[in-house]
């Protein structure tokens, strides 16, 4: 009976010490679950300061962009508008220059109108001796041409302009302080008066035409390419016979002004280009140049003559004058 107790109360014994020890397995366990919470707690602690201050860094960062943005954005609102001021003063000098340019290309029109020369080439008789084996020609053309000015007298309103025969008659009436003139049934007092021609000029030009050379011109913009680039192509392009273009011995472009030289091996070529007056050439794109010939001019023997004519009147009513040798001038 003794045994059986002392037995259960082993077992019993042997239940709490098994019980026990669970228990500390637990509480060891939940230590270390805390010990690992606690660390990661202060990981997480680390980390929300570390993102907290790289927040703080990137907002201070959008600040400093936001300003250099609205300092940028300012600076070129000025920049704009002293661009739109400048703007203006170039547009308002570019239309007083138009102007100026309409003013000289009206006085230019005045003057080339008043200066108007009338040339009459004399007649000359060319035998035919036989043909001539054909050769080739030289690079230039050279001529002269001579050109002379007839006297002239611009006349006003009221004026006329008579000749006689002979020089008596207006000799005889230039003496006469006043003499009447028959007209429409009406007779009209005439005075006599002196008028002097304007001068006359006599001069030669001397001409140099190049065969085998022309000059072209963009009529657009050229391409904003290399020059060396744009030269390559345009010598391909000259070079073409189904456009009309031949063998190229020369070529020189210039980048400013969208302008150069193309030097011909045949002058039939060169020609032929200049009387079609312009030709498309393939630079990146199809484009059309303008085709001019390539000339010289000389003035030479530039000669100033002043006439004056003494056969001249004036009168009342009418104005007669010529610049013969036998005129008279009526004057109203």
């Amino acid at each position: 009976m003794s045994d059986s107790a002392g037995d259960t109360q082993f077992q019993d014994e042997s239940t709490m010490s098994d019980e026990l020890q669970k228990l500390k397995d637990l509480i060891e366990s939940a230590d270390n679950e805390r010990s690992r919470l606690l660390l990661e707690k202060a990981e997480s602690e680390k980390e929300k300061r570390r993102a907290e201050a790289e927040l703080e860094r990137w907002m201070k960062d959008e600040e400093i962009q936001e300003e250099q943005f609205r300092r940028d954005l300012e600076e070129l609102q000025v920049e704009m508008k002293n661009l739109e001021s400048v703007n203006r003063t170039l547009k308002k000098e570019l239309d007083d220059l138009k102007d100026k340019l309409q003013l000289k290309e009206d006085e230019i029109d005045s003057l080339q109108q008043k200066f108007k020369i009338q040339a009459e080439l004399p007649v000359q008789t060319v035998k035919f001796s036989g043909s001539r084996g054909v050769c080739e020609r030289e690079d230039e053309l050279r001529c002269v041409f001579t050109v002379t000015q007839r006297p002239s007298l611009l006349l006003r309103g009221g004026q006329a302009l008579i000749t006689f025969e002979e020089d008596k008659v207006a000799e005889q009436i230039l003496r006469l302080a006043k003499c009447s003139v028959a007209c429409d049934k009406a007779k009209m007092e005439v005075k006599p008066c002196a008028v002097t021609l304007e001068p006359t000029v006599k001069y030669e030009v001397h001409i140099t035409v190049s065969k085998k050379t022309v000059r072209f011109q963009f009529q657009k913009a050229p391409p904003p390419f290399p020059a060396e680039r744009i030269r390559d192509r345009l010598e391909l392009s000259f070079c073409k016979a189904n456009r009309g273009g031949g063998e190229v011995e020369e070529l020189h472009y210039n980048e400013e002004g969208g302008a150069g030289t193309v030097t011909f091996s045949s002058s039939a070529v060169a020609e032929r280009l200049v009387l079609r007056g312009r030709y498309t050439v393939d630079v990146c794109g199809e484009a059309d140049v303008e085709i001019l010939p390539v000339y010289e001019y000389q003035l030479r023997k530039f000669q100033v003559c002043v006439c004056v004519c003494v056969f001249s009147l004036s009168v009342s009513e009418m104005c007669v004058y010529t610049y013969l040798s036998a005129c008279v001038c009526i004057c109203r």
